[in-house]
C-alpha cells in the first residue's frame, strides 16, 4: 500500500456513558487530520470532555454524496480521517456506507476502531439466544408497511433486534404483538448505559402493559430484542416426547392439553399422534 495514502478510521463512540470511549479511540481522534461527525455540535461535547481539539466537519445523510469526493481526495493526498456518528458504531443505522464503499474502491485503508454498539449491548444483556441473530434497524414509520415488514419476519428462527424511537415505541410493540403473537417473549432495552437505563422482559402483552402504563417509560432510545420463532419440527419432537410420558399417568385429552400449552403445538395434532398404534 502507498504510504502516502491516508487511512479512514471508523470510530465507535459512547452510546451514553462517556467513560465507554476506548483509549485507542481517543488516540485516533486526537491524531487524525479531520473528524467527520454526524452532528458537530453533539461531537463537540464528547471531544471537549477528552480535550480533543481535532477539526470536525458535518457528515450526514443529507450531504454524504457531496462530501464523499472531497473526503476521498483528502485521503488520497495523505490525510488520516476519522468517521464518528452521534452514538455507537458508525454505519449501523447511521450514515457512512457510501464513504466506506468509495474508500475501498479507491484502494484506501479502512480501519475499524471497535467500541459501543447498542444492538450488541442489548442482545448480550437480554437473556435471549445470542448464537444467531438478525438486526433489522428501525421499522417503517407507516403502520401498514410496519405490519408488512413484521409479517415477513414472524417465522424467523433467529433472535430479532430492532431500534426504536420514543414516539413509536408503543405502536411498534403493538404491531409486533399483532404479527408475532401476544405471548412471544421479548426484551425492551431503554437508555442503555445512561442514567435511566432500564430493561423490560416478558411476553408482548406484559411489555405493552408495563411500558404503556407510564409515559416516562416511553421516553428515550430503545432497542427491542425478540426471541426467535420456535423450530416447529424440534418443538413437535419435544412435545411428542413429553406426551409419551404423560399418557401413562393421565387421560390422553388431559395430557394433550398440557403438552399443547407447554410447547404451543396444536392439541388436535397431538391427540391424533397419541392414538396412533405404538405411541
Amino acid at each position: 500500500m502507498d504510504s502516502k495514502i491516508g487511512s479512514l478510521y471508523i470510530v465507535a463512540t459512547p452510546i451514553g456513558n462517556l467513560g465507554d470511549l476506548s483509549s485507542r479511540a481517543i488516540a485516533i481522534l486526537t491524531r487524525v487530520k479531520l473528524i467527520l461527525a454526524e452532528d458537530t455540535r453533539h461531537a463537540a461535547r464528547l471531544l471537549s470532555h477528552y480535550g480533543i481539539s481535532t477539526k470536525t466537519r458535518s457528515f450526514h445523510d443529507q450531504n454524504e454524496n457531496a462530501e464523499i469526493p472531497k473526503v476521498i481526495h483528502m485521503l488520497q493526498n495523505g490525510a488520516d480521517i476519522a468517521l464518528i456518528s452521534d452514538a455507537g458504531t458508525p454505519l449501523i443505522s447511521d450514515p457512512g456506507y457510501g464513504l466506506v464503499h468509495a474508500a475501498r474502491n479507491n484502494g484506501i485503508n479502512v480501519s475499524p476502531i471497535p467500541g459501543p454498539s447498542a444492538l450488541i449491548a442489548a442482545l448480550c444483556a437480554s437473556g435471549l439466544a445470542t448464537d444467531r441473530f438478525c438486526f433489522e434497524g428501525f421499522l417503517p414509520a407507516k403502520p401498514q408497511q410496519r405490519l408488512q415488514t413484521l409479517d415477513r419476519l414472524k417465522n424467523t428462527s433467529r433472535t430479532l433486534i430492532f431500534y426504536e424511537s420514543s414516539h413509536r415505541i408503543m405502536p411498534s410493540l403493538q404491531a409486533m404483538a399483532t404479527c408475532f403473537g401476544m405471548d412471544r417473549i421479548a426484551v425492551v432495552a431503554r437508555e442503555i448505559s445512561k442514567k435511566f437505563e432500564t430493561f423490560y422482559f416478558g411476553e408482548f402483552k406484559n411489555l405493552i402493559a408495563q411500558i404503556g402504563q407510564n409515559p416516562v417509560n416511553q421516553k428515550g432510545e430503545f432497542v427491542i430484542v425478540v426471541c426467535a420463532a420456535p423450530d416447529n419440527d424440534l418443538e413437535l419432537d419435544r412435545a411428542v416426547g413429553l406426551l409419551a410420558l404423560l399418557v401413562n399417568e393421565m387421560p390422553v385429552k388431559t395430557a394433550c392439553k398440557i403438552v399443547a400449552e407447554t410447547f404451543r403445538v396444536n392439541k388436535n395434532k397431538l391427540y391424533k399422534i397419541a392414538l396412533q398404534p405404538g405411541k
